[in-house]
């Protein structure tokens, strides 16, 4: 019977990770806190699919081992800083305190975007992550609703230094899972998301290439979640990683 059952587990551990799911975005006008104009435009999303979890330790630990140029002791420092996956016990393995199923973080943009290519992906755009971030779990767009603002604040609240939930929360109407409340993400346009009044005046033609990066007022101001959002994200350079910055990645239909 031992052995049977170790020659089955032998099997399990052999077969490949499942894929990760995606579901589909139908896209439309969409109202964001970015005017794409920069003054009351509304943004176009075209469909997309975007991932159901974010990415956590255990699926990105597998990433690391099959691509060791993104283990901690190997990546070229202008790819991370200092802090790249210091939570885990090693350069490839977990410990005890990084657990498999929870969200990974102190990750950098070009590591994230670098796991998404593995999975054929990319990183979701600002527009795509606040469009699939208005939902809940039965209206596409909730962001009038004071009580489901204030539930999302709610989550600014708890302590940083807490340890992370597993991913797999409630599923908003898309299906796509702890996209508030669990941890920040990565987008691909983060670097444009502000513009500061001096870079505007250089008549720069790169300025336009990214969606928020001709917003030059905020709108949706009510929206205070998603405004911190787009704060900590500007902050950012591409290298940096936090203790609650993660991801997910996105697919273009």
């Amino acid at each position: 019977m031992r052995a049977g059952l170790l020659f089955v587990l032998g099997l399990m551990l052999a077969l490949p990770a499942a894929a990760a799911d995606y579901v589909a975005l139908p896209g439309g006008t969409f109202t964001s806190v970015l005017p794409a104009d920069g003054k009351a435009a509304p943004a176009q999303v075209a469909p997309f699919r975007l991932r159901t979890e974010l990415v956590t330790n255990g699926e990105f630990l597998a990433f690391v081992k099959k691509h060791p140029e993104w283990r901690r002791d190997k990546v070229a420092s202008i790819l991370a800083d200092a802090r790249y996956l210091t939570q885990w016990g090693s350069a490839d393995a977990l410990g005890d305190t990084a657990l498999p199923r929870q969200p990974v973080t102190r990750v950098s943009w070009f590591a994230a975007q670098a796991y998404c290519e593995s999975e054929n992906a990319r990183l979701p755009s600002w527009y795509e992550w606040e469009y699939a971030a208005a939902a809940d779990a039965t209206r596409r767009d909730a962001r009038a609703d004071p009580a489901w603002r204030e539930s999302i604040l709610g989550w600014y609240a708890r302590p940083s230094n807490s340890a992370l939930p597993d991913v797999g929360g409630i599923a908003n109407v898309y299906g796509v899972r702890d996209i508030n409340g669990l941890v920040w993400e990565w987008v691909d346009d983060f670097n444009a998301l502000m513009v500061a009044s001096d870079s505007r005046d250089q008549g720069d033609p790169d300025l336009l290439k990214f969606c928020g990066a001709g917003a030059i007022s905020l709108q949706e101001k009510e929206n205070y979640a998603v405004l911190m959002r787009i704060a900590m994200l500007s902050a950012l350079k591409a290298a940096n990683t936090t203790n609650n910055m993660g991801f997910r990645c996105a697919k273009s239909e």
